[in-house]
C-alpha cells in the first residue's frame, strides 16, 4: 500500500500543474461558448471520462507505440509543443471567444459539432496535451523497474492518480459557467485572453524543450 500511495503522490503531483483543471475549464468554456448548463456538464463528464482512457492507454502502451514506430521523446515533444502553440494562437485572435459562441445552443445540438470535439481538441491537447504524454511516458518508465509485484503495484498508484484527476477535472468543467456567471463579461474575457497566451508559452516552451534534446543529441 505504501508503494501504491508512493505513486499517487508522485504521479498526481507530476500531472496536476500539467493538467491544470481550473485554467483548462476556462479555455473549455471558451470553445463552447454559450450553450446549456445540461449540455456543460455531460460533455464535461466525456471529457473526463476520455482523459481517463487516454492517459491509461499512454500508460499502459505509450512507451511500446513510440518504440514501435521510433519515435522518441524529444520527437513528440517538439510536435506535441507546435500543436498546443497553435491552440493558443487561435483563441488569442479569436475575437469572438471561439466559434461555437457565434451558434445558437440549438444549432449546435443539431449539428453534433460539439460531441465531435469531445476528444479533439477538449480532452486532447486542451484537457491533457503534450505535456501529459510525456509525464505519463517518464512516469510508466520510471514504474516499470522493480520486479512483477512492484511494477504492478506502481501502475496502480499511477491509474488511481489519473481517476482522481479526471474527477477534478469534471467538477471543474461541471462548475466554470456558475463561477463565471458572477464575474464581468469583460474580465472573463481577458481571462481568456491570458490563458490562451499562457497555453501559447506552453507549447513554445514544450517545443523548445524537445528541439533543445534533439540538439544535444546530435551534438554527442
Amino acid at each position: 500500500m505504501l508503494l501504491v500511495l508512493k505513486y499517487f503522490v508522485l504521479a498526481f503531483s507530476a500531472l496536476l500543474p500539467v493538467i491544470n483543471p481550473l485554467g483548462s475549464a476556462l479555455i473549455f468554456l471558451g470553445i463552447l461558448g454559450k450553450v446549456p448548463t445540461d449540455t456543460v456538464r455531460n460533455l464535461a463528464r466525456r471529457v473526463a471520462f476520455s482523459t481517463v482512457l487516454f492517459l491509461l492507454l499512454i500508460e499502459v502502451v505509450g512507451a511500446a507505440f513510440l518504440t514501435f514506430f521510433g519515435i522518441s521523446l524529444p520527437v513528440v515533444q517538439l510536435a506535441g509543443g507546435f500543436v498546443l502553440a497553435a491552440m493558443g494562437w487561435g483563441l488569442l485572435n479569436d475575437k469572438d471567444q471561439g466559434t461555437a459562441s457565434k451558434q445558437t445552443p440549438a444549432a449546435v445540438a443539431d449539428s453534433g459539432t460539439l460531441q465531435e470535439k469531445i476528444f479533439y481538441p477538449l480532452t486532447f491537447p486542451i484537457t491533457a496535451g503534450p505535456g501529459c504524454i510525456v509525464v505519463m511516458l517518464t512516469l510508466s518508465a520510471h514504474a516499470s523497474r522493480s520486479g512483477v509485484l512492484r511494477d504492478v503495484l506502481a501502475h496502480v498508484g499511477i491509474s488511481v492518480a489519473i481517476v482522481a484527476l479526471s474527477l477534478t477535472v469534471f467538477l471543474s468543467y461541471t462548475y466554470a459557467p456558475r463561477i463565471t456567471q458572477k464575474i464581468a463579461p469583460q474580465t472573463i474575457h481577458g481571462m481568456l485572453r491570458v490563458i490562451a497566451f499562457v497555453l501559447l508559452c506552453i507549447g513554445v516552451q514544450i517545443a523548445w524543450n524537445g528541439l533543445e534534446s534533439m540538439v544535444r543529441g546530435m551534438e554527442k
